[in-house]
């Protein structure tokens, strides 16, 4: 069997040797994490040569100044700022999850195919160990990853109170001690799924005055994101479609007005199930997106984790791009001046 962790080592150890420009370094991290997610190298192994080039943030930081393989010593200018919820902030703009996988081993793959900084643990099924998440709390390194503790399972706005409060302890616990970050859901509704707005908006404002930094999950409704806002949330999630559907997104116009009047990230969560959709929310001018069952029920998880970092990257700068202005006409791409024309 080869030894690809030998020949990465050799290879990062003789570029560091001979200063090794940061955009090579850049495509030695990207080919590091294309063989872990092949199984080539262990996520351990993976993040062992990432640390010998300077640490994960530290290349994430540099991709920021760069566009999709361009040398960041070059005139291109940086099309964006990193995302800031609370304070803290983040290059990916991609949330995953850790339920409903296959197994273990790959989540942990999965979670780092998509490059994400932000994953997100049903708080209840941690504590109970249910099926699919013993152990997880030991399964990611969260001196990497930031955990965002969720309320799932809650059905009363008293009952998300107290597991967002058993969440902060549990982020302490794995060293997370300035965690006070809260996924808050409060879900009464047991065929569709759907947030209660009214309990959503008690329970949030209670854990505002206890110091959570909130990120609600709700129904795609303009004014109650407005009013959690005001009330101090650091985010809104909207959701797409109902969670676990892969419908796409179904509420575009009023997930657009969402966008357009609260001032801080919009996340659009639940109801993605495919890249393209993906790409879309970002275009639409979302901040982030979090995505758990598009990646867990995929044939290939880590693959498809993958290709959601990457649509979510694109859609952000497309949105940064500015698209074409739509037209009801054609309009020729060569210019007609100089051409020959029969008379």
């Amino acid at each position: 069997m080869e030894d690809h962790f030998s020949e990465f080592k050799e290879i990062v150890e003789c570029g560091l040797k001979n200063n090794m420009p940061r955009d090579a370094k850049l495509i030695t991290v990207g080919q590091i994490l294309y063989a872990v997610t092949r199984d080539d190298l262990t996520i351990k192994e993976g993040w062992q040569l990432e640390e010998m080039m300077g640490g994960r943030t530290q290349w994430e930081e540099a991709l920021e100044y760069s566009i999709f393989g361009y040398p960041v010593d070059t005139a291109t200018p940086p099309l964006d700022k990193p995302l800031v919820i609370a304070g803290k902030t983040f290059h990916s703009r991609l949330m995953t999850g850790t339920g409903k996988y296959r197994s273990i081993a790959e989540m942990q793959q999965s979670v780092n195919a998509s490059r994400c900084e932000i994953v997100t643990v049903a708080v209840r099924r941690v504590q109970t160990n249910a099926p699919g998440h013993e152990g997880l709390a030991e399964a990611l390194d969260w001196t990497k990853i930031w955990m965002l503790p969720n309320t799932a399972g809650c059905q009363t706005a008293d009952e998300a109170i107290r597991v967002a409060r058993l969440g902060r302890e549990m982020a302490k616990l794995l060293g997370q001690e300035d965690n006070n970050f809260v996924k808050l859901e409060v879900i009464p509704d047991s065929k569709y799924l759907l947030p209660d707005p009214i309990g959503t908006l008690e329970a949030a404002e209670q854990l505002v005055k206890e110091g959570f930094a909130v990120l609600p999950y709700i129904n795609a409704d303009p004014l109650l994101a407005k009013r959690l806002e005001e009330v101090g949330c650091v985010t809104v999630m909207p959701l797409g479609s109902p969670i676990g559907s892969g419908q796409g997104i179904n509420n575009a116009a009023n997930i657009q007005i969402i966008i357009d009047t609260v001032n801080v990230p919009v996340v659009v969560d639940a109801g993605i199930g495919t890249p393209s959709e993906a790409a879309r929310a970002m275009e639409m001018g979302a901040d982030a997106l979090l995505i758990n069952s598009a990646i867990a029920n995929a044939q290939n998880s880590p693959a498809m984790a993958k290709a959601m970092g990457m649509a979510a990257e694109a859609g952000r700068i497309a949105y940064l791009a500015g698209r074409m202005p739509v037209k009801d006409y054609a309009i020729a791409s060569s210019p007609q001046t100089g051409t020959v024309t029969s008379k």
